[in-house]
């Protein structure tokens, strides 16, 4: 008797996805719970398992191919093993290993388009999931060497050829084409459709961090040692100090549905993430009730999951405001795009020593500029601008944020 294996069912945000890596082949023996295939979406990348320990006869939908929710996707005919099977699994298998190395998107691309070995490359993701970075620096250590300069020769005048072509050109222009991932055009499409359909507008703050600082540089080591090992960073204070501001000014926590506005009691924070193949929002559910470990430990948790493409719809879906930081990558100051239907989104940027005005003196201190992006449709410049302070003067004093001030 056969089992089928099908894709998961697709949430009604997701229409259809992309079969983007078998990591077995037909005639393979399979154990229970073994990664089969991925399967791209707009948003994440699923992971479907065998059901039961077996050997893949066939491979109904070959790499990439569009399927919709629960499509079928193989035959697998239960039943362990033999020695010889075995045998004859692994044979075929060797044959094929850069097939069955784990490995994102951009990463195969790159390992297709130059003919690479991937069973030769080591892998720094998790479970030895190779990445991007990892073929790129394999890459630069197979370069081959500069092969050495010939001894000069003497010099002999010769007449040029009559044949030359002189206005041939020197050197290459390289081009190559390659499609946008599922997940990337699904985000070029959001990012297109908020700047199009949402009114617009940016905010700009500036705020001390050294109160901040101060505070972490006295209890990291204590704070880290406490919550078994989460590191005490800003974006904890950040999260708190939004969800403080949003209770204080709902419509930044609302959303537009048509004709309606519809105002969240509740303040679910969506916190962006960099990974290889583009920019997602996973979101802290419930945050205002979260403790400053709390977030930090979700945000590092979060991350993993984004980098190791581990992130579920639900992780990812929802939110009433995004705090994003580019701070991380050297920003200094930018506009953030809304993620609709969210009305605004609070940027942060990198600190840098400045100076400012203080008690009538001129001193340096470590500044933050801050934007806040919001829909006017909705939120008045008013309440942008009151939002926007009351996060940096919580921030310029964190005592506030835990006592509720």
């Amino acid at each position: 008797m056969k089992i089928e294996i099908k894709a998961p069912a697709f949430p009604e945000s997701v229409a259809d996805g992309e079969v983007s890596l078998w990591h077995k082949q037909e005639g393979d023996f399979v154990q229970r719970d073994e990664l089969l295939v991925e399967i791209e979406t707009d948003k994440v990348v699923m992971e479907v398992v065998a059901p039961e320990a077996g050997r893949l006869d066939r491979i109904l939908v070959d790499v990439g191919n569009t399927i919709e929710s629960e499509a079928l996707l193989a035959e697998l005919t239960p039943g362990e093993a033999t020695e010889s099977s075995e045998a004859s699994s692994t044979s075929a298998t060797v044959e094929k290993a850069e097939v069955a190395v784990p490995m994102g998107p951009a990463a195969r691309q790159l390992v297709e388009e130059h003919g690479l070995d991937a069973s030769a490359i080591k892998g720094t993701g998790k479970d030895g999931r190779i990445n991007k970075e990892d073929v790129l620096a394999h890459m630069a250590d197979q370069a081959p060497a500069p092969a050495p300069q010939p001894a000069p020769q003497p010099a002999v005048m010769a007449a040029p050829a009559a044949s030359a072509d002189l206005s041939e050109p020197t050197s290459e222009r390289i081009e190559r084409r390659v499609p946008m991932t599922r997940m990337r055009a699904r985000i070029a499409e959001r990012l297109l459709s908020a700047t199009q359909q949402t009114a617009m507008l940016t905010t700009f703050n500036e705020v001390d961090m050294a109160p901040l600082m101060r505070l972490r540089s006295q209890y990291k080591d204590q704070f880290e040692k406490t919550h078994n090992g989460t590191r005490l960073g800003f974006m904890g204070f950040f999260v708190r100090a939004c969800c403080e501001a949003l209770k204080r000014f709902p419509e930044v926590n609302a959303s537009i549905d048509g004709n309606d506005v519809v105002y969240h009691g509740y303040q679910d924070i969506g916190v962006a993430v960099s990974t290889e193949d583009g920019l997602v929002v996973p979101v802290l559910r419930d945050a205002d009730f979260m403790s400053i470990a709390d977030v930090e430990a979700a945000i590092r948790d979060l991350g993993l999951k984004a980098r190791d493409k581990k992130l579920t719809i639900d992780e990812m879906t929802g939110g009433t405001f995004t705090v994003s930081n580019g701070g991380v990558f050297g920003s200094l100051l930018s506009t953030p795009i809304l993620n609709p239907p969210q009305t605004a989104i609070l940027g942060m940027h990198t600190i840098k020593d400045r100076p400012v005005a203080v008690d009538g003196e001129v001193v340096i201190r470590p500044m933050m500029y801050l934007a806040l992006s919001y829909d006017h449709r909705l939120i008045d410049g008013k309440t942008a601008v009151q939002f926007l302070v009351t996060v940096k003067e919580l921030i310029e004093d964190p005592s506030r944020i835990l006592l509720q001030l």
